[in-house]
């Protein structure tokens, strides 16, 4: 008979990736919704500046680059399924590794979910005629649906992300191609323009260029899950760094070009016109102008299975989290229950519960707004954990080390710190309402801990 709970360390993990393998998890798993709508807010960001819009697209990649090079260290010295709910808790204080799990489920998580989901139904609103009301009942079939496959074990899951691996990518290459190489249009590139015409100050050149920047950032989330597989690669000191840098360094390029593809298609100001009138999408009516309606339609099918398969995968991975918290004694004990399919049932409904309450109460750049503050925050956290590490713990073998050492680990820290600022400066509605989720965490926090007889919360007894 199987276990029905196998240990989640990562003490006895076989080494069997290597760099390819860690390319493509990488890049599996940050190209999802994100490339197809977020282009219309870092234009926005840029007052509609095209020139200054792929110069933040840029800056977007390489802060992603620093910041996966930083969480290789961490995932290259402590190499188990726990992430940063591990890294966190031993950094700093338990408590920590606890507002990471808690906060997915309220927000990130549950909210990366509920984003793809609309994301996938959006494109269609237009074309069916769906009200808001619509688009969000869509969306929460979407979730039932994969809710559904999901509960019927990790198998039948796991064959459907395979497919829509593929499916993810054809949309982008084909914007890329028809716009590079049927694209009339010369967009004006020059970032002047994103302050029309004035001579700005290097602190409003900052300013402009870090709010623009942050709204690109969740189209580049997925670097953070490399370190997942840190024990089973062959050469983590060689290889880790090299797929952050590779996968990530070839995502920039790609989401660059794929910008710069549709202002080649699309006269700057129908540009502007789409993204006022709340047209997102610019990169299937880039397909519509050049390949007509057989076009559009191949790129919204091939998008629309991407980001499904996305869903599916968040469906599958995200209620581990809770059903390993609830194992530790951190989270309903219920949700620490398996069914006889082998998967954690009760974590995969609550998960699914929490999803469409946030379809159903917030919107589509709502809930990327807020993912985005809460999501840069804990990765600032931890990549300030790299420097606690290697005081707290000086004798922990690190196969892996930055590459560029100190100065490397503190520019990106910086980058992260202007870039949350920047943004609490520039938006801070949204950015408290991200601050709120994890205050609310605290004494959620304290009750559980109390639940549990006052033990401290164990990230050890979390993954076994």
């Amino acid at each position: 008979m199987e276990k029905k709970h196998n240990s989640l360390s990562g003490g006895h993990l076989k080494k069997e990736l290597g760099l390819f393998s860690g390319v493509s998890l990488v890049a599996g798993m940050t190209i999802g919704s994100g490339i197809y709508y977020l282009g219309s807010y870092v234009l926005e960001r840029t007052n509609m500046s095209m020139g200054m819009a792929l110069i933040c697209w840029l800056v977007g990649g390489l802060v992603s680059i620093l910041g996966g090079l930083c969480f290789a260290e961490l995932g290259a010295e402590m190499p188990v399924t726990g992430g940063l709910t591990t890294y966190l808790s031993k950094a700093y204080h338990p408590m920590l590794g606890f507002i990471n799990g808690f906060s997915g489920f309220l927000l990130t998580c549950s909210g990366s979910i509920a984003a793809l989901a609309l994301a996938a139904v959006t494109p269609f609103a237009e074309e069916f005629g769906l009200s808001e009301w619509g688009v969000k009942g869509v969306a929460i079939a979407i979730i039932v649906l994969f809710t559904l496959l999901n509960l019927r074990g990790v198998k039948i899951a796991a064959v459907f992300q395979n497919f829509t691996m593929v499916a993810r990518v054809v949309p982008l290459v084909l914007i890329i191609l028809i716009g590079i190489l049927f694209g009339k249009e010369s967009p004006d590139l020059n970032p002047g323009t994103a302050f029309a015409g004035a001579n700005p100050s290097i602190v409003n050149v900052i300013k402009l260029i870090g709010y623009a920047t942050f709204a690109s950032l969740w189209a580049y989330e997925g670097w953070t899950n490399l370190n997942t597989v840190a024990g089973e690669m062959k050469k983590p000191k060689r290889d880790i760094p090299l797929a952050i840098i590779i996968s990530m360094g070839a995502i920039t390029l790609i989401y660059t070009l794929f910008n710069l593809s549709i202002y080649r298609v699309i006269p700057a100001g129908e540009v502007n016109s789409m993204v006022s009138s709340g047209n997102l999408y610019l990169g299937t009516e880039t397909a519509y102008r050049v390949m007509g309606n057989f076009g559009k339609w191949i790129v919204l099918i091939g998008m629309t299975i991407g980001i499904i398969g996305t869903v599916n995968g968040d469906c599958l991975v995200f209620p581990r989290t809770y059903y390993a918290m609830a194992r530790g004694g951190y989270f309903f004990k219920t949700l620490g229950d398996i069914n006889d399919k082998g998967v954690p049932a009760k974590a995969i409904l609550a998960s699914s519960a929490m999803s469409i309450v946030l379809v159903l109460f917030n919107s589509l750049q709502t809930l990327t707004d807020w993912l985005i503050t809460v999501s840069a925050l804990i990765n600032l956290l931890a990549i300030i954990a790299v420097l606690i590490f290697r005081k707290k713990f000086p004798e922990m073998e690190r196969p892996y080390k930055v590459w560029g050492g100190v100065p490397v680990i503190v520019l990106t820290i910086l980058c992260f710190v202007i870039l949350l600022v920047n943004n609490f400066v520039s938006d801070p509605i949204t950015s408290l309402k991200g601050l709120i989720i994890i205050a609310v965490c605290v004494p959620i926090y304290f009750i559980f801990r109390k639940l549990n007889g006052g033990v401290e919360y164990d990230t050890d007894k979390i993954d076994n």
